[in-house]
This record gives structure tokens, C-alpha cells and sequence, in this order.
């Protein structure tokens, strides 16, 4: 029987009809040692900081900053060396006045002491330590939950797991991941005259070619392959393997046997698998053109032609998309792309560079470098690729072309910088669910600005005190040259207040007691943030009603010199006892079950680029936080509060 292409179908038509075909969604889980390449099923949440203590970056002394603050080579400072403190062996007593322990990279930093002396600054004499040069607050140290917080989303549903996200999950402790399970793929070549490699190839036979192809394609798109065996031209055998290959796949492959010839008996066999049998007999595209396609049993059976680049061009138009959305891996893309230096980049002379990068999508790719030191495993995770620079060029220009090696299958469709907050989590959750590849990097308020200004950033959550005025974000924006530039959007109050440990055993009632009490430690948060501004306001208040300067009213607390870079990092000091109380928000101190006491509510809001607000992104990012579900969800959190305008403009 020799069947005639009369009725060729458009490739439109066609891949339009294979992608509408869904098969059960089936999830399982696997070690985090067998995960790559695979599609997360979930969300996963980091339930530990990372580090879990405040640590030293650098070999030296950890120190109490003020005994150095007017230190230097003329007027060392002599400090008594009271222990030791290395990785894994934290010094285990209390770094008081005069005092310094050795400290070893990695090593955790002792209850006390709020600063580390790199050991080049320092000459050691006998039990003691000779400081050459003044240190300021938080110098050296790498604070608990810098790099991955309590609560952090560490890597979002539908990622494709690649060794950087491994990295990240093994740095947390997770040991399994829920992914979904890949689709069957069934593969099958025909013809009398086919050899599989590595046996004798006698006159007249040729290797087969296609069978590895598609493994290897079907592989790379996410699905389980199985090669069925080379079927040879008879009816009965081929009606016999397919019937078989249909019970054990969700999609049979097949390839060659498929054009008009007197040996072509794939289309009759395919019609009797059926209902409904032949749904395609050809399409209208060169190479490629004698394609069947076929459904029996409520499956999928592809007929691909014979000649190989035919066979793997129709693979990648009509079968890849199909594997990918049934295995939730995202569409291909190519692995390299030209795009625009969004500012002056520096690299070293003498060495090659390989610089990680951030895109941003706006007329064009734009590339940023991306800042997060060494010290920190996410650098990798945030980055989109990188850019390698010769030994003998340094710079980039702002506006040079460069290419740019992906790290991702995907750019994101939208960057936002800022300050971290769960309940900007659950608002990027919801975007991610509607289809947009969103990156969050966590850099705080005054980071979130710079971004916006700078292009970095489509959107930056923000809560920035302005000190003179006492007003949240909007004073911020004049700061930053942002008045033309963005748009202020109403996002919640949240409540800054004391985080103290379950019970709070010292009995902490206010900011009265950080003052007075001597056996109370603080852990205040880092210079320029918005929760330092608001302490120190608070504490002015309580000077004049003291009738005594700010100065010794900071003279008073203990441990008002020790900087947490996040609220996490606060969290984590009290609840590892390094300190007696830390100055943060509501929603962190449930999230590390610790006690609070209220003291003020504070505004987080969104800044936009203007520029952005034309992205389809953006624009469905304004949906989202002013949706009712959305202010729902955000104020379940506990201590957030979202305003009803919230997404309306503040002028």
C-alpha cells in the first residue's frame, strides 16, 4: 500500500496540535546528589542562616571596636589576648574591655566582641596584641544570615537544577528536593538496512544515527528516554514493538519509515493502533515534510523522518516543545548572547577575567557586574553569566558590546533590588506563578536606590527613614535623584520593635532597659539602615528627657556598637545568645520563634523605574500587590500590615 501525501499540513498548524497534549503530572522525590538537570516541584526553604553565626573573614583578632578608635602605628593600642577561636572550636567565654581573642578564618565570633583586626595590622607580644590601626564596627565580620536567610526562598519552582543551585541547597542542609518526574520517551528506528554503533557493519548497512540523537535531544529537554531497538520493515514486528513501547512511555518516537515507498508500512500500522490513528501525513516544510503523527491509547506517536539532519530539525520544531512542557524545563535558548556594559566594568591586567554578570532587559541587554564578594555562595546563584576579559584590557566602557556565556536557559523578565521582607517574598511567589522569571537580590533600602537609579533595577522594596524629617522613602528619592526617574508605590507597614529570646528571660520591658542595665547585650543593626536611623531616634528622644547628651547615652548600652547587616542577622545573635536583645521587625522574631516587643511601625514601599513601566512584567507586578488576595496573603505573615491603596502612587 503506498500512501501519497495529499493533504500536507503548516508547521504552525501542526505544532499547535502536539502542544495542546498533556500527560499526568506525576512529582517525586530524589537526593540532591541525583537532582541535576532536574525541574523543582516547589518551592525550597531555607530553615537555617547561612552562616548560622557571625563568623571572621580574614585570619586575626576579634576585638570590641571602641577600645581601637583612636589607633595607629604611632599610638598602638595593647590589647590582652584572652583565647582562641577557629572553625568549629568557637571560644566559649566573653570578649570584655581590653581584651581581643585569635580568631581563624571561619571562625565564629566571640559574645562581645563586634569587630575582627586582620592579623597584618597587629603584633603579637607575649599574651598580648599590639593594634596598629583603628577598626571600625562590623570590620571583617560576615554576619549571621548575610549569605542565605531563615525564611529565604533559595531556589523557586520550575528551576532547572544546575550544580550553582545544588551548591546553594547543600550550603542550607537539604539533602532532598521534590521534582517532577520526567516524561517517558519512548525511541525506536527502522529499517532492514541500520546498525546500532559498535557492531560490524556489513555491505550494504549503515550506522544508526537518529536513536542516539533523540536520546540525547529528549535528555537535554528534560524527558526519560528509552531506545526500544531498530525495527525492521514488517508490519506485524513493527505492530508488535509499538503496542509494547505505548505501555511503558507517555510519547513513542520514531524515525524513518515514514515517506512513500514500497517498503512503507508505518502509516497502515499506526492507523489500526488507533482510534484515532493518523492525525498528520506530512508537513509543509523542507526538510522534513514526510512526518506522521499519530494518536492510540490516548498517546502521542510521532513517525520522524529517516535522514538525520530531517529527523533532528523536526525534533526541535514540534517534539522538543512538547518534552519541555511536560517536563516544566524551559524553552531553549542559546547559551551566549551579545549585550551592552551598563557601566564602566574593571577588570585586572595580567590575568584573564571571568566576570559574573547581572542582565537587565530594557532597549536591548544590559550587563552589571554583580557585587556579592567571594565569601558568598549566592554571587553564583545570582548571576546570569559571565564575561571574560584578555590579560591585556582592564576596562569596559559604559555602552561597549560584550558577549555574555549563560550561566541560565532564561533572562529574567524582571530585576528587583532592595530590601528583603517575607512579604515581598510572597508577592514575587505570585509572579512566578503567573509565568514571569523574576530575580530578587536582597541588598537593603539604600541599595535598592542606588539600583533604581543606576538601571539595575525594575523595582526595589524600600524602607528608608529620612533623619531629619522622620518621613519613610519619600525624602530618599530627592536624595537619589529619582523624582523623574521613578515612582513611589504604597506597599505595608511593618512593626520595628526588640527581639528578645522565648520568655524573654532578662525581663526586657523597653528601650529604657538597653540604658540602664548593664547585664543586657545588644545587637543593633548596621550604620545608614532604616531600623539603626529609628534606634538612634528613639534614643535622642530618651537623652532629652534625660537632660544628657546622645553620646553618653550610647556610652550606656552594651553592644550599641555591633552591626547586623539584616533583621535575620539580628534574629539569629539573640537566638544563639551572642546577644541579650536585637532591634528588628515583628515578622523575623516569629519566624526564629523569639519574643518582641513593639516600639513603631515602619512604611515599606516600592520604588518602579519609569522606564520599566511599559514591561509586561511591570505591569502585571502592579496587578499582583493590588490584588485583595494579594494584601490577604501579605498580612497572614503577622507584624505587616498592607496598606488597601497599596500599588497607588505616593506623592
Amino acid at each position: 500500500m503506498r500512501k501519497v501525501f495529499r493533504e500536507l499540513k503548516g508547521l504552525d498548524e501542526v505544532k499547535e496540535l502536539v502542544i495542546k497534549y498533556e500527560r499526568p503530572r506525576r512529582v517525586e522525590r530524589v537526593s540532591i546528589w541525583d537532582a541535576v538537570g532536574r525541574v523543582l516541584a516547589e518551592d525550597v526553604v531555607s530553615y537555617v542562616d547561612v552562616p548560622g553565626f557571625d563568623r571572621a573573614m580574614l585570619d586575626g583578632y576579634a576585638i570590641r571596636a571602641e577600645d581601637t578608635f583612636w589607633a595607629d602605628e604611632d599610638n598602638p593600642v595593647e590589647l590582652r589576648v584572652s583565647g582562641v577561636s577557629s572553625a568549629g572550636h568557637p571560644f566559649e567565654g566573653e570578649i570584655s574591655r581590653g581584651e581581643a581573642v585569635e580568631v581563624a578564618t571561619g571562625a565564629p565570633i566571640p559574645r562581645g566582641a563586634n569587630a575582627v583586626v586582620r592579623e597584618e595590622l597587629t603584633l603579637r607580644r607575649g599574651d598580648g596584641v599590639l593594634v596598629l590601626r583603628s577598626v571600625p564596627p562590623g570590620e571583617n565580620i560576615q554576619g549571621a544570615g548575610s549569605d542565605i536567610r531563615v525564611g529565604e526562598t533559595l531556589v523557586y519552582r520550575g528551576t532547572v537544577l544546575s550544580p550553582r543551585e545544588l551548591g546553594i541547597l547543600a550550603a542550607a542542609g537539604i539533602k532532598e528536593v521534590n521534582v517532577f518526574a520526567r516524561p517517558k520517551v519512548g525511541i525506536f528506528s527502522t529499517g532492514d538496512e541500520l546498525v546500532q554503533p559498535g557492531e560490524e557493519l556489513g555491505f550494504g548497512r549503515v550506522y544508526d544515527v537518529n536513536s542516539s540523537t533523540l536520546f540525547a535531544s529528549v535528555i537535554e529537554d528534560g524527558g526519560d528516554p528509552m531506545f526500544l531497538g531498530i525495527l525492521p520493515d514488517d508490519y506485524e514486528s513493527i505492530k508488535e514493538a509499538l503496542s509494547e513501547g505505548l505501555a511503558k512511555s507517555d510519547l513513542v518516537l520514531i524515525s524513518g519509515s515514514t515517506s512513500v515507498g514500497a517498503g512503507d508500512v508505518m502509516y497502515r500500522v499506526l492507523e489500526e493502533l488507533g482510534p484515532p490513528g493518523v492525525l498528520v501525513h506530512g508537513i509543509a516544510i523542507h526538510p522534513g515534510k514526510p512526518t506522521v503523527i499519530a494518536e492510540a491509547r490516548g498517546k502521542l506517536i510521532i513517525g520522524l523522518p529517516g535522514y538525520p539532519t530531517s529527523c533532528l530539525t523536526v525534533y526541535r520544531e514540534i517534539v522538543s516543545p512538547l518534552i519541555r512542557k511536560w517536563s516544566q524545563k524551559p524553552q531553549g535558548t542559546e547559551r551566549e548572547v551579545v549585550a551592552r556594559a551598563a557601566e564602566r566594568i574593571h577588570g585586572e591586567r595580567g590575568r584573564k577575567d571571568l566576570l559574573p554578570v547581572h542582565i537587565v532587559r530594557d532597549e536591548g541587554l544590559l550587563v552589571f557586574p554583580v557585587p556579592t564578594g567571594s565569601e558568598a555562595i549566592s554571587t553564583l546563584s545570582r548571576a546570569d553569566g559571565y564575561i571574560v576579559m584578555g590579560e591585556l584590557k582592564e576596562i569596559i566602557e559604559e555602552g561597549e558590546e560584550v558577549r555574555v556565556k549563560l550561566f541560565v536557559d532564561r533572562i529574567a523578565d524582571l530585576s528587583v533590588i532592595g530590601s528583603h521582607c517575607l512579604g515581598l517574598e510572597v508577592i514575587l511567589a505570585e509572579m512566578r506563578d503567573r509565568g514571569f522569571l523574576v530575580k530578587f537580590v536582597p541588598v537593603g533600602s539604600y541599595g535598592g536606590f542606588k539600583a533604581v537609579a543606576r538601571g539595575e533595577a525594575d523595582i526595589s522594596g524600600v524602607h528608608a527613614l529620612d533623619p531629619e524629617t522622620m518621613e519613610y522613602n519619600i525624602p530618599l528619592l530627592r536624595k537619589f535623584s529619582l523624582e523623574d526617574k521613578a515612582v513611589l508605590l504604597r506597599g505595608y507597614r511593618r512593626v520595628q520593635g526588640l527581639i528578645v529570646r522565648k520568655g524573654n528571660p532578662k525581663g526586657i520591658r523597653g528601650i529604657r532597659d538597653l540604658i540602664e542595665r548593664e547585664d543586657i547585650v545588644l545587637m543593633n543593626r548596621n550604620r545608614g539602615s532604616g531600623t539603626r536611623i529609628l534606634l538612634d531616634h528613639l534614643l535622642r528622644v530618651e537623652a532629652g528627657s534625660s537632660g544628657v547628651s546622645f553620646e553618653e547615652i550610647v556610652k550606656r548600652i552594651r553592644g550599641y556598637w555591633s552591626e547586623a547587616k539584616s533583621h535575620n542577622a539580628v534574629a539569629a545573635a539573640v537566638k544563639n545568645g551572642v546577644a541579650d536583645v536585637g532591634i528588628g521587625i515583628e515578622t523575623v522574631a516569629r519566624l526564629y520563634d523569639l519574643d518582641f516587643i513593639p516600639l513603631m511601625d515602619e512604611e515599606y514601599d516600592f520604588i518602579v523605574r519609569r522606564s520599566s513601566l511599559r514591561k509586561r512584567a511591570v505591569e502585571e507586578f502592579l496587578e499582583v500587590i493590588r490584588d485583595p488576595e494579594t494584601r490577604r496573603k501579605v498580612n497572614s505573615l503577622g507584624g505587616i500590615r498592607a496598606h488597601e491603596d497599596m500599588g497607588s502612587p505616593i506623592t
